[in-house]
């Protein structure tokens, strides 16, 4: 077998030129697709970052109560709260799951007032004196101090405080309803500004959490969603049905992910919410939904999926074009080499190694033309990510304003096969005409 490389390596040095080419040819096909697959999965893996910082956590388990409606006009309404602070944590801390952190937070609507200007806005009611939270905040003014020794003080993005033209130790009017839909009415002091990294999070505003429990009349210590952000995001699924079951092992009610797939495969997130709208299930207390971001956006998987699919048929037809290079060249080759394999031949050099050279040679060029593809795509990949981007309308695929770029090792070694296997097909048919080709007509062939 060496002495086989060895004589395809030295053949590929005899016509450099050519081989240069196809190996260049190799090259470019693997670098358009790596950069393709590479910026696309950076960009979709940025998205659901995103969004994970939005929701909080890549697990998110939520409370529901049912006010059963008292008249027949009226409808139940829903209520989303957990009461037990610990209930949920205690499971997740003896369930030997593997998370970053988790945390807890209550969810308003409403409506931010000063200066007679007014803005809608999405207030999180969270712990400030979690790590995790603060580590996130990037503050352009005010200090972090304010926020955990003022319980009326609020976070802001740079978009909201421009928008209302406000300042650090401004006091703002806010206004939402609570729970059981009645409005009311809340006075908030602007404790810092931090920097607004996509036009969702510029809506976004951050109070003390029993703060705004006090406001939406959610009791002290509740909240309304439980968050887990894992360290490996794969393991969702299994972390959400492994909570769901303790939960049911504990005969409380919640949520079935089993149930919302069979009902709704493309979208398990709206399975699970009409397990909690729909008049079919009723129960009594707190009944808690456990669900997962793929589950609540189930595009982001489907995206992944159609750029590793649209990059593999590129990359097929790109490697169908230079394999057709290839085989014309090795026709090429085989005819040039008539007399130099029939010396081969005649000196002992069986037919089947005759044909190996002339496979093994194709797939060393091959190999290194797309070596050489996947380097210079990393290369290109990582320059572009110095160059920073400040458009807010691409913001929520970038990290901190910058491309990135996810290079998955499962699809770059099936790139790899599939090159592989184009190439033995390629040369096929020249290989298999010098492994049978008798030494003595190739050396009676007149060139």
């Amino acid at each position: 077998m060496n002495k086989i490389i060895k004589l395809a390596l030295r053949n590929l040095t005899r016509q450099k030129r050519r081989s240069i080419i196809l190996a260049i040819a190799i090259a470019f096909g693997f670098f358009v697709v790596t950069a393709i697959d590479g910026l696309t999965s950076g960009a979709v893996g940025n998205l659901e970052d995103s969004i994970t910082q939005l929701t909080g956590g890549t697990v998110l388990i939520g409370g529901y109560e049912k006010i059963h409606a008292q008249t027949e006009n009226q409808k139940d309404q829903l209520v989303n709260i957990v009461r037990d602070r610990d209930y949920i944590k205690n499971i997740v801390e003896t369930s030997n799951i593997d998370y970053r952190y988790f945390s807890r937070y209550t969810y308003s609507m409403g409506q931010l007032m000063f200066g007679g200007k007014k803005v809608l806005a999405t207030t999180y009611g969270r712990d400030f004196t979690e790590e995790e939270l603060k580590d996130s905040f990037q503050i352009i003014e005010g200090n972090y101090d304010t926020l955990l020794n003022d319980p009326n003080a609020i976070v802001i993005n740079s978009q909201l405080a421009d928008s209302l033209k406000v300042q650090v130790g401004d006091q703002v009017l806010y206004t939402t309803t609570t729970i059981y839909g009645q409005n009311n009415v809340a006075d908030f002091t602007v404790g810092a500004i931090i920097k607004s990294s996509n036009f969702l999070t510029g809506l976004m505003i951050y109070a003390n959490i029993e703060t705004l429990n006090s406001i939406v009349e959610i009791p002290e210590g509740g909240y309304s969603t439980f968050t887990i952000f894992l360290n490996n995001k794969n393991e969702q699924a299994k972390v959400a049905n492994k909570i769901e079951e303790k939960i049911r092992s504990d005969g409380i009610n919640v949520s079935s992910r089993a149930l919302a797939l069979q009902t709704n495969p493309n979208n398990p997130g709206r399975g699970i919410d009409k397990q909690f709208i729909s008049k079919d299930f009723q129960w009594e207390g707190t009944k808690y939904g456990v669900e997962t971001l793929n589950d609540e956006v189930p595009s982001i998987q489907t995206v992944l999926n159609i750029v590793h699919t649209v990059t593999t048929v590129i990359l097929l037809v790109i490697l169908l074009i230079v394999m057709v290079g290839v085989s014309n060249t090795y026709r090429m080759v085989l005819y040039e080499r008539i007399r130099e394999i029939g010396t081969m031949r005649a000196l002992g050099m069986s037919g089947k190694d005759t044909g190996r050279v002339f496979t093994a040679e194709a797939l060393i060029l091959c190999l290194l033309g797309a070596c050489a593809g996947l380097l210079l795509a990393i290369v290109v990949m990582t320059a572009i990510g110095f160059i920073h981007i400040s458009n807010e309308s691409v913001s929520f695929f970038l990290h901190n304003g910058h491309v990135t770029y996810i290079l998955s090792a499962p699809s770059i070694i099936m790139q790899y096969m599939l090159l592989i296997i184009l190439t033995i097909i390629a040369v096929r048919g020249s290989a298999k005409q010098a492994s049978k080709m008798s030494p003595a007509q190739a050396l009676r062939t007149v060139k």
